[in-house]
Protein backbone atom coordinates (compact mmCIF):
# COMPACT_ATOMS: atom_id res chain seq x y z
CA UNK A 1 0.00 0.00 0.00
CA UNK A 2 1.47 3.42 -1.03
CA UNK A 3 0.56 6.37 1.17
CA UNK A 4 2.46 9.64 -0.43
CA UNK A 5 2.18 13.60 -0.84
CA UNK A 6 -0.94 14.63 -2.53
CA UNK A 7 -0.26 17.61 -4.80
CA UNK A 8 -4.26 18.45 -5.36
CA UNK A 9 -5.04 21.53 -3.24
CA UNK A 10 -7.97 20.13 -0.80
CA UNK A 11 -5.85 17.02 0.61
CA UNK A 12 -2.23 16.71 2.29
CA UNK A 13 -2.31 12.69 2.13
CA UNK A 14 -2.37 10.59 -1.02
CA UNK A 15 -3.16 6.99 0.18
CA UNK A 16 -2.86 3.79 -2.70
CA UNK A 17 -4.68 0.74 -2.20
CA UNK A 18 -6.16 -1.97 -4.50
CA UNK A 19 -9.48 -2.28 -3.19
CA UNK A 20 -10.92 0.61 -1.35
CA UNK A 21 -13.91 -0.23 1.13
CA UNK A 22 -15.06 2.87 2.07
CA UNK A 23 -16.96 2.11 4.92
CA UNK A 24 -16.63 -0.11 8.22
CA UNK A 25 -20.27 -2.00 8.54
CA UNK A 26 -20.33 -5.55 8.67
CA UNK A 27 -20.44 -5.91 4.83
CA UNK A 28 -17.02 -3.55 4.62
CA UNK A 29 -15.30 -5.71 7.53
CA UNK A 30 -16.10 -9.07 5.21
CA UNK A 31 -15.26 -7.23 1.88
CA UNK A 32 -12.31 -6.19 3.50
CA UNK A 33 -11.52 -9.56 4.79
CA UNK A 34 -12.04 -10.91 1.68
CA UNK A 35 -10.18 -9.00 -0.84
CA UNK A 36 -7.27 -8.74 1.61
CA UNK A 37 -7.16 -13.14 1.88
CA UNK A 38 -7.21 -12.57 -2.08
CA UNK A 39 -3.52 -11.05 -1.54
CA UNK A 40 -5.10 -7.31 -2.42
CA UNK A 41 -4.39 -4.72 -0.43
CA UNK A 42 -7.21 -2.59 1.19
CA UNK A 43 -7.47 0.53 2.94
CA UNK A 44 -11.01 0.79 4.86
CA UNK A 45 -13.01 3.99 6.20
CA UNK A 46 -15.07 3.76 9.48
CA UNK A 47 -16.86 7.12 10.27
CA UNK A 48 -17.52 6.30 14.18
CA UNK A 49 -14.69 4.58 16.22
CA UNK A 50 -15.74 0.78 15.95
CA UNK A 51 -15.77 -1.13 12.87
CA UNK A 52 -18.61 -3.90 12.28
CA UNK A 53 -21.85 -1.42 11.82
CA UNK A 54 -24.78 -3.92 12.60
CA UNK A 55 -23.52 -5.36 15.04
CA UNK A 56 -20.96 -2.80 16.84
CA UNK A 57 -21.99 0.61 16.40
CA UNK A 58 -25.51 0.38 16.23
CA UNK A 59 -25.80 -2.24 18.80
CA UNK A 60 -28.03 -4.72 16.81
CA UNK A 61 -27.56 -8.28 17.94
CA UNK A 62 -27.26 -10.80 14.68
CA UNK A 63 -31.04 -11.25 12.74
CA UNK A 64 -30.87 -14.67 11.23
CA UNK A 65 -32.73 -17.43 9.96
CA UNK A 66 -33.78 -20.93 11.51
CA UNK A 67 -30.41 -22.88 10.11
CA UNK A 68 -28.06 -20.59 10.92
CA UNK A 69 -26.24 -23.35 13.20
CA UNK A 70 -25.95 -26.08 9.81
CA UNK A 71 -26.19 -24.34 6.70
CA UNK A 72 -27.47 -20.79 4.94
CA UNK A 73 -24.26 -18.54 5.43
CA UNK A 74 -20.46 -18.14 4.60
CA UNK A 75 -17.87 -19.79 5.83
CA UNK A 76 -16.46 -16.50 7.28
CA UNK A 77 -19.80 -15.62 9.06
CA UNK A 78 -19.26 -18.89 10.50
CA UNK A 79 -16.29 -18.48 11.44
CA UNK A 80 -16.98 -14.93 13.11
CA UNK A 81 -19.77 -16.63 15.05
CA UNK A 82 -17.79 -19.27 16.18
CA UNK A 83 -15.49 -16.43 17.21
CA UNK A 84 -18.09 -14.84 19.09
CA UNK A 85 -18.37 -17.76 21.42
CA UNK A 86 -14.49 -18.49 21.67
CA UNK A 87 -14.16 -14.85 22.97
CA UNK A 88 -16.75 -15.84 25.55
CA UNK A 89 -15.01 -19.45 26.62
CA UNK A 90 -11.52 -17.39 26.43
CA UNK A 91 -12.31 -14.14 28.52
CA UNK A 92 -15.45 -15.40 30.90
CA UNK A 93 -16.20 -17.33 34.01
CA UNK A 94 -18.91 -19.42 32.46
CA UNK A 95 -20.90 -21.73 34.80
CA UNK A 96 -20.75 -25.64 33.85
CA UNK A 97 -23.99 -25.60 31.96
CA UNK A 98 -23.15 -22.45 29.86
CA UNK A 99 -19.38 -24.41 29.05
CA UNK A 100 -21.39 -27.63 27.77
CA UNK A 101 -23.30 -25.88 25.50
CA UNK A 102 -22.23 -26.22 22.12
CA UNK A 103 -24.23 -23.43 20.35
CA UNK A 104 -23.59 -21.24 23.54
CA UNK A 105 -25.75 -18.29 23.43
CA UNK A 106 -24.18 -15.57 25.81
CA UNK A 107 -27.37 -13.47 26.21
CA UNK A 108 -30.00 -16.34 25.92
CA UNK A 109 -31.97 -13.35 23.83
CA UNK A 110 -35.39 -14.37 22.14
CA UNK A 111 -34.27 -12.97 18.64
CA UNK A 112 -31.01 -14.61 18.13
CA UNK A 113 -29.20 -17.71 18.57
CA UNK A 114 -26.31 -15.73 18.93
CA UNK A 115 -26.71 -12.52 21.03
CA UNK A 116 -23.89 -10.63 22.35
CA UNK A 117 -22.48 -7.77 23.48
CA UNK A 118 -21.37 -5.20 20.67
CA UNK A 119 -17.78 -5.25 22.08
CA UNK A 120 -17.25 -8.52 21.62
CA UNK A 121 -18.21 -8.87 18.64
CA UNK A 122 -15.67 -5.83 17.95
CA UNK A 123 -13.06 -7.74 19.30
CA UNK A 124 -13.68 -10.60 17.11
CA UNK A 125 -13.67 -8.58 13.70
CA UNK A 126 -10.87 -7.08 15.14
CA UNK A 127 -9.00 -10.59 15.81
CA UNK A 128 -9.88 -11.54 12.23
CA UNK A 129 -8.58 -8.52 10.33
CA UNK A 130 -5.26 -8.65 12.82
CA UNK A 131 -3.17 -10.97 10.90
CA UNK A 132 -3.95 -8.24 7.56
CA UNK A 133 -3.66 -5.10 9.47
CA UNK A 134 -0.56 -6.35 11.19
CA UNK A 135 1.26 -7.31 7.88
CA UNK A 136 0.32 -4.12 5.99
CA UNK A 137 -2.73 -5.41 3.76
CA UNK A 138 -4.93 -3.66 5.23
CA UNK A 139 -5.07 -0.10 6.52
CA UNK A 140 -8.22 1.23 8.75
CA UNK A 141 -9.27 4.72 8.91
CA UNK A 142 -11.34 5.30 11.50
CA UNK A 143 -13.79 8.49 12.25
CA UNK A 144 -13.19 9.05 8.85
CA UNK A 145 -16.33 10.46 6.22
CA UNK A 146 -16.11 10.36 2.56
CA UNK A 147 -16.72 14.04 1.40
CA UNK A 148 -15.52 14.41 -2.14
CA UNK A 149 -15.22 12.02 -5.06
CA UNK A 150 -12.79 12.37 -8.68
CA UNK A 151 -14.70 10.78 -11.35
CA UNK A 152 -14.16 10.48 -15.06
CA UNK A 153 -16.74 9.29 -17.21
CA UNK A 154 -18.22 5.93 -15.57
CA UNK A 155 -15.11 5.26 -13.26
CA UNK A 156 -14.03 6.82 -10.05
CA UNK A 157 -10.60 7.73 -9.65
CA UNK A 158 -10.73 8.77 -5.83
CA UNK A 159 -12.41 9.19 -2.45
CA UNK A 160 -11.16 12.45 -0.49
CA UNK A 161 -12.08 11.48 3.13
CA UNK A 162 -12.06 13.94 6.51
CA UNK A 163 -11.19 13.09 9.90
CA UNK A 164 -14.18 13.74 12.35
CA UNK A 165 -12.36 14.70 14.97
CA UNK A 166 -9.57 16.61 13.66
CA UNK A 167 -10.76 17.71 9.85
CA UNK A 168 -7.58 16.50 8.42
CA UNK A 169 -8.09 14.99 4.47
CA UNK A 170 -6.55 11.98 2.87
CA UNK A 171 -7.61 10.81 -0.81
CA UNK A 172 -7.65 7.35 -1.71
CA UNK A 173 -6.83 5.92 -5.04
CA UNK A 174 -7.48 2.59 -6.19
CA UNK A 175 -8.49 0.62 -9.22
CA UNK A 176 -11.79 -0.14 -7.07
CA UNK A 177 -14.05 1.33 -4.64
CA UNK A 178 -16.61 -0.13 -2.51
CA UNK A 179 -19.49 1.12 -0.57
CA UNK A 180 -19.99 -0.16 2.45
CA UNK A 181 -21.18 3.10 4.18
CA UNK A 182 -24.80 2.72 5.72
CA UNK A 183 -26.44 5.27 3.59
CA UNK A 184 -25.00 4.15 0.66
CA UNK A 185 -23.46 7.74 0.88
CA UNK A 186 -21.08 7.15 -2.41
CA UNK A 187 -23.82 7.05 -4.78
CA UNK A 188 -24.94 10.74 -5.09
CA UNK A 189 -21.24 11.68 -4.53
CA UNK A 190 -19.88 9.67 -7.22
CA UNK A 191 -23.14 10.16 -9.60
CA UNK A 192 -24.27 6.62 -9.92
CA UNK A 193 -27.67 5.96 -10.42
CA UNK A 194 -29.60 4.95 -7.56
CA UNK A 195 -33.30 4.65 -5.75
CA UNK A 196 -34.67 5.45 -2.55
CA UNK A 197 -37.86 4.99 -0.87
CA UNK A 198 -40.92 3.23 -1.98
CA UNK A 199 -41.30 1.80 -5.66
CA UNK A 200 -44.83 2.08 -7.49
CA UNK A 201 -46.64 -1.27 -8.66
CA UNK A 202 -46.65 0.14 -11.75
CA UNK A 203 -42.48 0.63 -11.86
CA UNK A 204 -42.08 -3.46 -10.19
CA UNK A 205 -45.63 -5.07 -10.69
CA UNK A 206 -44.61 -6.17 -6.87
CA UNK A 207 -47.58 -7.07 -5.10
CA UNK A 208 -47.34 -5.02 -1.88
CA UNK A 209 -45.82 -1.92 -4.10
CA UNK A 210 -47.50 1.05 -3.05
CA UNK A 211 -50.35 2.38 -5.45
CA UNK A 212 -49.78 5.52 -7.70
CA UNK A 213 -46.54 7.55 -8.06
CA UNK A 214 -44.11 6.64 -6.13
CA UNK A 215 -42.46 7.42 -3.00
CA UNK A 216 -38.48 8.31 -2.66
CA UNK A 217 -38.48 9.94 0.55
CA UNK A 218 -40.93 7.16 1.75
CA UNK A 219 -38.21 5.07 3.96
CA UNK A 220 -38.20 2.63 7.29
CA UNK A 221 -37.82 4.22 10.60
CA UNK A 222 -34.29 3.97 11.88
CA UNK A 223 -33.07 3.82 15.71
CA UNK A 224 -31.14 4.53 17.99
CA UNK A 225 -30.32 1.71 20.34
CA UNK A 226 -29.35 1.24 23.91
CA UNK A 227 -28.18 -0.85 26.66
CA UNK A 228 -29.20 -1.35 29.92
CA UNK A 229 -29.39 -3.32 33.26
CA UNK A 230 -31.67 -3.52 36.11
CA UNK A 231 -30.26 -3.15 39.61
CA UNK A 232 -33.77 -3.29 41.76
CA UNK A 233 -33.56 -1.17 44.86
CA UNK A 234 -31.29 2.05 43.08
CA UNK A 235 -32.09 4.57 41.69
CA UNK A 236 -30.62 5.14 38.23
CA UNK A 237 -32.97 7.85 36.58
CA UNK A 238 -31.79 9.80 33.62
CA UNK A 239 -32.08 13.38 33.64
CA UNK A 240 -35.12 14.33 32.02
CA UNK A 241 -34.53 14.78 28.23
CA UNK A 242 -35.34 17.47 26.56
CA UNK A 243 -38.55 16.45 24.44
CA UNK A 244 -39.66 14.20 26.99
CA UNK A 245 -43.26 15.47 27.14
CA UNK A 246 -43.65 15.90 23.48
CA UNK A 247 -42.59 11.94 23.18
CA UNK A 248 -44.46 10.92 26.21
CA UNK A 249 -48.13 12.49 24.96
CA UNK A 250 -46.83 11.71 20.93
CA UNK A 251 -49.78 9.67 19.27
CA UNK A 252 -49.18 8.10 15.51
CA UNK A 253 -52.95 8.11 13.40
CA UNK A 254 -52.30 4.37 12.56
CA UNK A 255 -50.61 3.72 16.24
CA UNK A 256 -52.94 1.80 18.77
CA UNK A 257 -52.30 4.75 21.24
CA UNK A 258 -49.50 6.53 22.78
CA UNK A 259 -46.08 5.27 21.42
CA UNK A 260 -44.75 5.64 24.30
CA UNK A 261 -46.74 2.92 26.40
CA UNK A 262 -47.03 -1.27 26.79
CA UNK A 263 -49.30 -1.38 23.13
CA UNK A 264 -47.75 -2.29 20.25
CA UNK A 265 -48.37 -4.01 17.61
CA UNK A 266 -47.94 -7.65 15.22
CA UNK A 267 -46.21 -6.51 12.64
CA UNK A 268 -47.81 -9.78 10.71
CA UNK A 269 -51.10 -8.39 11.48
CA UNK A 270 -51.30 -5.24 12.52
CA UNK A 271 -53.60 -6.06 15.44
CA UNK A 272 -52.28 -4.16 18.81
CA UNK A 273 -50.24 -6.16 21.38
CA UNK A 274 -49.32 -5.89 25.13
CA UNK A 275 -45.66 -5.97 26.07
CA UNK A 276 -44.00 -6.05 29.28
CA UNK A 277 -40.68 -5.88 30.25
CA UNK A 278 -40.35 -7.99 32.79
CA UNK A 279 -44.13 -10.06 31.96
CA UNK A 280 -44.23 -14.07 31.19
CA UNK A 281 -45.55 -13.06 27.63
CA UNK A 282 -44.14 -10.66 25.07
CA UNK A 283 -40.91 -10.18 27.25
CA UNK A 284 -39.21 -7.06 25.99
CA UNK A 285 -36.24 -7.69 28.22
CA UNK A 286 -35.02 -11.20 27.29
CA UNK A 287 -36.12 -10.21 23.12
CA UNK A 288 -32.57 -8.61 22.99
CA UNK A 289 -30.59 -9.62 25.78
CA UNK A 290 -27.26 -9.82 25.48
CA UNK A 291 -25.81 -11.03 28.89
CA UNK A 292 -28.07 -13.60 30.76
CA UNK A 293 -26.18 -13.28 34.45
CA UNK A 294 -26.84 -17.28 34.84
CA UNK A 295 -24.77 -18.27 32.17
CA UNK A 296 -21.59 -16.81 34.42
CA UNK A 297 -20.53 -17.53 37.82
CA UNK A 298 -22.12 -15.85 40.22
CA UNK A 299 -21.10 -12.05 40.63
CA UNK A 300 -19.42 -12.03 37.19
CA UNK A 301 -22.74 -9.30 36.40
CA UNK A 302 -24.98 -7.98 38.44
CA UNK A 303 -28.32 -7.82 36.36
CA UNK A 304 -28.40 -9.28 33.09
CA UNK A 305 -27.97 -6.36 29.98
CA UNK A 306 -30.42 -5.97 27.58
CA UNK A 307 -30.34 -3.96 24.17
CA UNK A 308 -33.24 -1.26 23.53
CA UNK A 309 -34.41 -1.78 19.65
CA UNK A 310 -38.04 -2.00 20.40
CA UNK A 311 -41.26 -0.30 18.41
CA UNK A 312 -41.58 2.35 21.05
CA UNK A 313 -38.32 4.03 19.79
CA UNK A 314 -38.44 3.30 15.93
CA UNK A 315 -38.15 7.01 14.23
CA UNK A 316 -40.35 7.82 11.63
CA UNK A 317 -40.92 11.25 11.62
CA UNK A 318 -38.54 12.05 8.94
CA UNK A 319 -35.65 10.51 6.59
CA UNK A 320 -32.30 11.15 6.77
CA UNK A 321 -31.35 10.79 3.63
CA UNK A 322 -31.27 13.00 0.42
CA UNK A 323 -32.62 16.13 2.95
CA UNK A 324 -30.10 19.18 3.96
CA UNK A 325 -27.98 18.73 6.34
CA UNK A 326 -29.97 20.53 9.17
CA UNK A 327 -32.40 18.86 8.48
CA UNK A 328 -30.52 15.19 8.59
CA UNK A 329 -29.22 16.53 12.30
CA UNK A 330 -33.24 17.52 12.94
CA UNK A 331 -34.15 13.99 12.68
CA UNK A 332 -31.04 12.05 14.38
CA UNK A 333 -31.56 14.15 17.31
CA UNK A 334 -35.35 13.55 17.61
CA UNK A 335 -34.64 9.89 17.42
CA UNK A 336 -32.03 10.46 20.22
CA UNK A 337 -34.59 11.94 22.19
CA UNK A 338 -37.48 9.40 21.60
CA UNK A 339 -34.71 6.74 23.16
CA UNK A 340 -33.78 8.71 25.89
CA UNK A 341 -37.95 9.49 26.89
CA UNK A 342 -38.18 6.18 26.77
CA UNK A 343 -36.33 5.31 28.98
CA UNK A 344 -37.22 7.99 31.14
CA UNK A 345 -40.66 7.17 30.62
CA UNK A 346 -40.05 3.62 31.82
CA UNK A 347 -37.83 4.82 34.90
CA UNK A 348 -40.39 7.39 36.10
CA UNK A 349 -44.12 6.48 34.66
CA UNK A 350 -44.19 3.11 33.23
CA UNK A 351 -47.12 1.22 34.71
CA UNK A 352 -45.77 -2.36 36.54
CA UNK A 353 -47.48 -5.68 36.85
CA UNK A 354 -47.18 -4.94 40.64
CA UNK A 355 -49.27 -1.62 41.01
CA UNK A 356 -46.24 0.27 40.97
CA UNK A 357 -45.03 3.15 38.54
CA UNK A 358 -41.57 3.29 36.62
CA UNK A 359 -38.55 1.15 37.17
CA UNK A 360 -35.87 3.42 38.57
CA UNK A 361 -33.41 0.32 38.92
CA UNK A 362 -33.21 0.38 35.31
CA UNK A 363 -29.24 1.47 34.36
CA UNK A 364 -28.49 3.07 30.83
CA UNK A 365 -24.91 1.15 30.52
CA UNK A 366 -22.73 3.80 28.73
CA UNK A 367 -20.17 1.62 28.62
CA UNK A 368 -21.89 -0.94 26.95
CA UNK A 369 -21.98 1.14 23.62
CA UNK A 370 -19.15 3.03 24.10
CA UNK A 371 -20.84 6.57 24.20
CA UNK A 372 -20.95 9.49 26.98
CA UNK A 373 -24.85 9.65 26.16
CA UNK A 374 -25.79 5.57 26.38
CA UNK A 375 -27.10 5.61 23.31
CA UNK A 376 -24.80 3.33 20.08
CA UNK A 377 -22.57 5.23 18.29
CA UNK A 378 -24.20 5.14 14.72
CA UNK A 379 -28.04 4.75 14.46
CA UNK A 380 -29.90 1.44 13.54
CA UNK A 381 -30.54 2.60 9.38
CA UNK A 382 -32.44 -0.12 7.81
CA UNK A 383 -33.09 1.40 4.83
CA UNK A 384 -30.06 2.68 2.33
CA UNK A 385 -29.88 4.25 -0.89
CA UNK A 386 -30.26 1.40 -3.57
CA UNK A 387 -27.98 1.18 -6.89
CA UNK A 388 -29.63 0.98 -10.21
CA UNK A 389 -28.38 -2.33 -11.02
CA UNK A 390 -27.88 -4.59 -14.05
CA UNK A 391 -30.28 -6.99 -12.24
CA UNK A 392 -33.27 -5.87 -9.11
CA UNK A 393 -34.73 -8.37 -6.84
CA UNK A 394 -38.08 -8.35 -7.04
CA UNK A 395 -41.05 -9.22 -4.31
CA UNK A 396 -42.48 -11.76 -6.89
CA UNK A 397 -38.34 -13.29 -7.15
CA UNK A 398 -39.13 -14.39 -3.75
CA UNK A 399 -42.59 -14.74 -2.61
CA UNK A 400 -44.23 -18.27 -1.65
CA UNK A 401 -47.37 -16.40 -3.14
CA UNK A 402 -46.01 -15.91 -6.67
CA UNK A 403 -42.99 -18.85 -6.41
CA UNK A 404 -45.92 -21.54 -6.25
CA UNK A 405 -43.25 -24.63 -6.27
CA UNK A 406 -42.01 -23.34 -2.73
CA UNK A 407 -38.57 -22.07 -3.95
CA UNK A 408 -37.21 -18.73 -4.78
CA UNK A 409 -36.44 -17.44 -8.36
CA UNK A 410 -32.71 -19.28 -9.15
CA UNK A 411 -30.21 -16.84 -10.23
CA UNK A 412 -27.61 -18.46 -12.83
CA UNK A 413 -25.33 -15.84 -11.20
CA UNK A 414 -25.70 -16.32 -7.83
CA UNK A 415 -22.99 -15.25 -5.39
CA UNK A 416 -24.92 -16.30 -2.05
CA UNK A 417 -27.71 -16.73 -0.38
CA UNK A 418 -30.24 -15.69 2.93
CA UNK A 419 -33.18 -16.03 4.45
CA UNK A 420 -35.46 -13.51 6.45
CA UNK A 421 -38.92 -12.88 6.17
CA UNK A 422 -39.35 -9.10 4.22
CA UNK A 423 -39.92 -7.13 7.44
CA UNK A 424 -40.30 -3.81 6.62
CA UNK A 425 -40.89 -1.44 9.77
CA UNK A 426 -43.70 1.66 9.79
CA UNK A 427 -41.96 4.41 7.72
CA UNK A 428 -41.14 7.86 7.21
CA UNK A 429 -44.65 7.97 5.08
CA UNK A 430 -46.31 7.08 8.14
CA UNK A 431 -47.29 4.06 6.46
CA UNK A 432 -47.37 0.59 9.11
CA UNK A 433 -45.26 -2.27 8.80
CA UNK A 434 -45.36 -4.84 6.39
CA UNK A 435 -44.13 -8.06 7.21
CA UNK A 436 -44.72 -11.02 4.57
CA UNK A 437 -43.23 -14.38 4.09
CA UNK A 438 -40.06 -14.81 2.33
CA UNK A 439 -38.66 -17.89 0.71
CA UNK A 440 -34.53 -18.33 1.08
CA UNK A 441 -33.32 -16.92 -1.90
CA UNK A 442 -29.85 -15.90 -3.80
CA UNK A 443 -28.00 -13.38 -4.16
CA UNK A 444 -27.80 -12.47 -7.91
CA UNK A 445 -24.58 -11.24 -9.33
CA UNK A 446 -26.80 -8.82 -10.98
CA UNK A 447 -27.87 -6.89 -8.20
CA UNK A 448 -24.35 -5.88 -7.44
CA UNK A 449 -23.41 -4.19 -10.55
CA UNK A 450 -24.40 -0.76 -11.05
CA UNK A 451 -26.05 -0.33 -14.67
CA UNK A 452 -23.11 2.54 -15.53
CA UNK A 453 -20.32 2.54 -12.89
CA UNK A 454 -17.46 0.73 -13.44
CA UNK A 455 -15.39 0.70 -10.39
CA UNK A 456 -17.38 1.07 -7.83
CA UNK A 457 -19.26 -1.92 -5.92
CA UNK A 458 -22.10 -2.21 -3.77
CA UNK A 459 -20.95 -3.98 -0.37
CA UNK A 460 -23.79 -3.17 2.34
CA UNK A 461 -27.55 -2.62 2.15
CA UNK A 462 -27.23 -1.07 -0.98
CA UNK A 463 -27.58 -3.57 -3.69
CA UNK A 464 -29.73 -4.05 -6.24
CA UNK A 465 -33.16 -4.34 -4.34
CA UNK A 466 -36.33 -2.64 -3.75
CA UNK A 467 -38.07 -1.37 -0.92
CA UNK A 468 -39.56 -4.34 -0.32
CA UNK A 469 -37.09 -6.98 -0.85
CA UNK A 470 -34.49 -4.63 1.13
CA UNK A 471 -36.52 -6.07 3.97
CA UNK A 472 -35.43 -9.42 3.92
CA UNK A 473 -31.47 -8.39 2.20
CA UNK A 474 -30.76 -6.12 5.08
CA UNK A 475 -29.97 -8.64 7.83
CA UNK A 476 -26.68 -9.41 8.63
CA UNK A 477 -25.19 -12.31 7.21
CA UNK A 478 -26.45 -11.17 3.64
CA UNK A 479 -25.37 -8.66 4.58
CA UNK A 480 -22.03 -9.94 5.16
CA UNK A 481 -22.40 -12.45 2.33
CA UNK A 482 -22.62 -9.09 -0.32
CA UNK A 483 -19.46 -7.60 0.82
CA UNK A 484 -17.44 -10.63 1.10
CA UNK A 485 -19.09 -11.24 -2.91
CA UNK A 486 -18.23 -7.56 -3.47
CA UNK A 487 -14.63 -8.02 -2.20
CA UNK A 488 -13.59 -11.02 -4.03
CA UNK A 489 -14.84 -9.37 -7.10
CA UNK A 490 -12.93 -6.50 -7.32
CA UNK A 491 -9.86 -9.07 -6.41
CA UNK A 492 -10.93 -11.21 -9.27
CA UNK A 493 -11.69 -8.25 -11.84
CA UNK A 494 -8.26 -6.78 -10.60
CA UNK A 495 -6.55 -10.13 -11.55
CA UNK A 496 -8.25 -10.80 -14.98
CA UNK A 497 -8.91 -7.25 -16.07
CA UNK A 498 -12.14 -7.52 -16.53
CA UNK A 499 -14.98 -5.24 -15.80
CA UNK A 500 -17.47 -6.76 -13.21
CA UNK A 501 -20.03 -6.94 -15.95
CA UNK A 502 -17.52 -8.75 -17.92
CA UNK A 503 -17.47 -11.14 -15.39
CA UNK A 504 -20.97 -11.52 -15.06
CA UNK A 505 -22.60 -11.86 -18.84
CA UNK A 506 -19.23 -14.48 -20.21
CA UNK A 507 -20.25 -17.79 -18.98
CA UNK A 508 -17.08 -19.40 -18.56
CA UNK A 509 -15.83 -15.85 -16.30
CA UNK A 510 -18.91 -16.42 -14.44
CA UNK A 511 -18.30 -20.12 -13.65
CA UNK A 512 -14.74 -19.28 -13.17
CA UNK A 513 -15.90 -16.63 -10.40
CA UNK A 514 -18.70 -18.88 -8.84
CA UNK A 515 -15.68 -21.34 -8.12
CA UNK A 516 -13.71 -18.71 -6.37
CA UNK A 517 -16.67 -18.37 -4.29
CA UNK A 518 -17.32 -21.93 -3.41
CA UNK A 519 -13.67 -22.53 -2.49
CA UNK A 520 -13.80 -19.78 -0.10
CA UNK A 521 -16.99 -21.32 1.44
CA UNK A 522 -19.76 -18.75 -0.02
CA UNK A 523 -22.64 -21.50 -0.34
CA UNK A 524 -24.50 -20.15 -3.81
CA UNK A 525 -27.35 -22.26 -3.52
CA UNK A 526 -29.89 -23.28 -1.07
CA UNK A 527 -30.52 -27.18 -0.12
CA UNK A 528 -34.33 -29.06 -0.72
CA UNK A 529 -35.53 -27.21 2.69
CA UNK A 530 -39.10 -27.78 1.97
CA UNK A 531 -39.42 -31.28 3.72
CA UNK A 532 -37.37 -29.86 6.96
Amino acid sequence: MEVKSQTAPYASLEIHADVAVIGGSLGGCAAALAAASAGKTVVMTEETAWIGGQLTSQAVPPDEHRWIEQFGCTRSYRNFREGIRSYYRRNFPLTIEAIRKQNLNPGNGSVSRLCHEPRAALAVLQEMLAPYVHSGKVRLLIRRVPIRAEVEGDTVQAITVRHTETGAEETIVAPYFLDATECGDLLPMTGTEYTTGAESVHETGEPHAVDGDPLPMDMQAFTYCFAMDYIEGENHTIERPRDYLFWRDYEADFWPGKLLSWTGVLPRTLQPREFGIFSQTADLWRYRRIVDKTNFTEGTFRSDITIVNWQQNDYWLGPIIDVPEEVRNKHLEGAKQLSLSLLYWMQTEAPRPDGKIGYPGLRLRKDVVGTEDGLAMYPYIRESRRIQAEYTVLEQHISPDVQKDGRAELFHDSVGIGCYRIDLHPSTGNRHYIDISCLPFQIPLGALIPVRMQNLLPACKNLGVTHLTNGCYRLHPVEWNIGEAAGFLASYCIDKQLQPSAVRNHPAALKDFQQVLTRAGVELSWPDIRAM
